[in-house]
């Protein structure tokens, strides 16, 4: 099945970070990395390199300077979205989608027509072409569409995406292509002529044309087809409807004592009567500040309890993806998700969670206890115990007591301006990787919105590597929700490609048309030319509000920035010669290692030392600062790492063959996963199952967050030291990393990742054991 680059958007999953690094390291590291003039001094920075990290620095924190960055392309001839030639208005994604519908039926054609051994030697790579040429159109126009701010563009974005949408899907279910595929995997003498790239993608396609029911017969074939149609139909309207069956509580003054006065005045009558919300941060604030215990319950049972609608189209959604999976020759929809990922079965996920689970008991129970003892001080011998309801509550009054009272909350702030993150961004992966952000400016019609920044990403030896469109400030009608974005992926381009596309457009320049007017590189070092991964970053951070001032993000969004960019970084780092294979294109469960990883070099002191400054003063940042933070949410990493483990194992239930039974309930289940499994008992009348959108998106594969977190703290502790004496920025352990996962992009199976970059060869063939071995790893943050 030909598919093309999903959005990587940033997974809430209240995993804490925890870090043990003492101050004493920040201020060895930054005495070592700050000359006399109060610069900090980057191995590998020459002076051009140190002015482009300071206009790095400029271009997001200064609004004159930005001002007068931008302005200066005002002379330049105008350019399509992207630089792609096509796309300079509206009518240019007709062309666009047209022109790539008939590059990519002269490759069907040939893969079709294919009757020799040279023949099939080449349908890896025809097939490759084929993905990348549709993946050129689709993973752009979906971007566009639901990004761009002019109605016209989407419109147009959305009308291209269709075109080839629908050609992609009738392609994905006509056997031919399938049975050449077929037919050259099966002669020895095709396949020992392929590299590994090449036997990657066969074995990847050949596993997704099974799924898409490719083998059989045409009634099926059209039973999958509209089975297909009604889950994507189903998945929607749920994730849509996500809400709690009450809307609003309608509190007496007397039960709100502890919300802050300010929030309580914005809810209430003129009687005095709170009318609280049961969805978003309002009843959250209250459970987290209302004293009465009742008052709490009340909140919280109202804000797990889903209308019985929702309930019922969870259910039918179960079912029709049961009923697909059973057409396709699977027990289950886990089965069918998993089969082609690192846990390859469902028992192996369970392996891996129930292991975790026992990791986690002795830290939750503590932190429980430590809870308990709190909400007994205060109760004495009229308390009932510590609730679900409870858990908001005292853990935000732990919080308040541990945190300085002297500081201001977002006192830590200061120290991080968005244009020093990225800055800090750039010199670490200058300290791991060798490569650096470099601005550039860009033309008229390059961009979709005035305030986007582009940033080129240069690599010592090779050169331009990337490009990457920054999109980080929030504005009204914009996605809040942070996303990577690859737009268009890292491939060869072969000289056969460039005289096609001159032939094809001889009035422009060959190795323009034959990317589309968007980047390529020649390497210098083999002299292969490249088509660049072009990336969309996308984050929602709040404009300054002086034009003097630039914009501070809180720890949070640091964390939120690094995890984003360690997917930008796999995209990069990860060229391989064919598309199918590069950057993030791996399997889900392997996908989220080198982002969760970066969160744990956000909290390293010696990264910290290499950019967090004040953006008034330039003094560093004291790092107690952080270390209270962090020692603050590793309190509650225990009953996060369960709430986690929780919904991994739901999901791991839907997707069962329970949900095949005519009898299958989704409640039932909801409350016997958590008691079984959970350490506070779920009041019976919850249904929260109706709330979990991640069931659409994730379907059996919900545990791959959680298994990547503990892959992440091994590596981190391994191969990165803990940060300990500069570990986390040392080139050697920066280049482990790299070789033995990030340049691979999908192309080498995650567990021969793991196993390389671990020096662990008990890994490298993945299977139950392995899942169980990383389950006792555990959640290290």
């Amino acid at each position: 099945m030909l598919r093309c680059q999903r959005p990587w958007r940033y997974l809430p999953c209240y995993q804490q970070r925890t870090f043990s690094t003492r101050t004493r390291v920040l201020q060895q590291a930054q005495a070592a990395a700050v000359s006399a003039n109060g610069r900090i001094k980057i191995k590998g920075l020459n002076e051009t390199a140190d002015h482009d990290d300071e206009t790095l620095r400029q271009i997001f924190d200064s609004h004159h300077v930005w001002s007068a960055w931008s302005n200066k392309k005002t002379l330049v001839p105008r350019t399509g979205l992207f630089q792609n030639h096509y796309l300079k208005n509206p009518s240019g994604f007709q062309q666009f989608a047209s022109i790539t519908l008939a590059r990519c039926q002269k490759i069907v054609a040939k893969v079709l027509a294919a009757s020799t051994a040279n023949n099939y030697q080449d349908v890896p790579r025809d097939l490759d072409r084929l993905s990348d040429s549709l993946c050129r159109v689709l993973d752009l126009c979906d971007f566009v569409r639901s990004t761009h701010p002019d109605p016209r563009f989407g419109e147009a974005a959305d009308e291209a995406y269709q075109m080839l949408f629908e050609y992609m899907n009738v392609l994905n279910t006509t056997p031919g292509l399938d049975k050449q595929l077929k037919i050259a995997w099966a002669d020895p003498s095709v396949a020992a002529l392929w590299g590994e790239e090449e036997k990657s993608v066969a074995q990847i396609l050949l596993k997704d044309f099974s799924k898409s029911a490719i083998d059989l017969p045409e009634d099926k074939r059209r039973r999958f087809v509209s089975l297909s149609s009604e889950i994507n139909r189903l998945g929607g309207t749920f994730v849509t409807d996500i809400g709690p069956a009450k809307s609003t509580l309608v509190l007496n003054s007397s039960r709100t004592h502890g919300m802050n006065p300010n929030l309580l005045a914005r809810i209430s009558d003129r009687w005095g009567r709170a009318h609280l919300p049961t969805a978003g941060d309002i009843p959250t604030a209250a459970l987290r500040t209302i004293h009465d215990e009742a008052t709490r319950k009340e909140i919280y049972i109202a804000g797990r309890t889903s209308a019985p609608d929702q309930i019922a189209l969870l259910e039918t959604l179960m079912q029709q993806r049961a009923d697909l999976a059973r057409l396709c020759g699977y027990q289950s929809y886990a089965e069918m998700s998993t089969n082609d990922k690192m846990a390859k079965t469902p028992e192996a996920i369970s392996s891996f969670l129930t292991t975790l689970s026992h990791r986690n008991n002795a830290t939750i129970n503590d932190e429980i206890r430590g809870l308990t003892m709190q909400k007994t001080a205060d109760a004495g011998e009229k308390t009932t115990g510590f609730c679900a309801w409870d858990k908001e509550y005292y853990r935000s009054r732990r919080a308040s007591q541990m945190l300085s009272k002297a500081r201001r909350p977002d006192f830590i702030s200061a120290y991080f301006s968005l244009g020093t993150v990225m800055q800090g961004l750039s010199r670490l992966f200058t300290c791991l990787y060798g490569v650096r952000f470099v601005p550039q400016e860009t033309r008229p019609g390059e961009t979709w919105n005035p305030d986007i920044r582009r940033l080129d990403v240069i690599d010592e030896t090779e050169g331009h590597i990337a490009t990457v469109y920054c999109d980080l400030f929030a504005r009204a009608g914009k996605n809040p929700n942070p996303a990577h974005f690859t737009l268009r992926c890292s491939r060869e381009i072969t000289p056969l490609e460039i005289a096609e596309a001159a032939q094809a457009s001889p009035e422009v320049e060959p190795i323009i048309a034959a990317n589309d007017g968007m980047p390529t590189s020649g390497s210098p070092t083999t002299g292969v030319l490249h088509q660049l991964p072009v990336i969309a970053l996308i984050c929602d951070f709040s404009t300054p509000s002086s034009p003097h001032g630039p914009t501070l993000l809180s720890f949070h969004d640091v964390q939120t920035l690094f995890h984003e960019m360690g997917h930008a970084i796999h995209s990069i780092l990860g060229r391989t010669s064919l598309q199918v294979v590069s950057g993030t294109r791996c399997a889900t469960d392997f996908a989220e290692l080198p982002s969760v990883l970066m969160e744990h070099f956000a909290a390293d002191a010696t990264v910290l030392s290499l950019f967090a400054r004040h953006w008034e003063t330039d003094v560093p940042l004291p790092y107690e600062m952080v270390a209270e933070r962090l020692a603050v949410d590793r309190k509650g990493q225990g009953m996060d790492t369960e709430h986690q483990i929780l919904l991994a194992l739901l999901d791991q239930a839907y997707h069962s063959p329970l949900a095949a039974s005519p009898d299958f309930d989704s409640t039932k289940i909801f409350h016997d996963v958590y008691a079984r499994y959970s350490s506070l008992p779920e009041p019976p009348e919850t249904t929260a199952q109706g709330f979990f959108g991640h069931l659409v998106e994730y379907g059996g594969t919900y545990y791959s967050y959680l298994f990547d977190r503990a892959i992440a703290g091994k590596v981190w502790h391994d191969v990165f030291n803990s940060g300990k004496d500069n570990g986390a920025i040392a080139r050697e352990n920066g280049e482990v990393f790299r070789q033995e996962v990030l340049k691979w992009g999908g192309s080498r199976d995650g567990w021969r990742c793991v196993s390389g970059v671990l020096g662990d060869a008990s890994l490298a063939e993945g299977g139950a054991e392995a899942m169980k071995e990383v389950g006792k790893w555990g959640v290290r943050d």
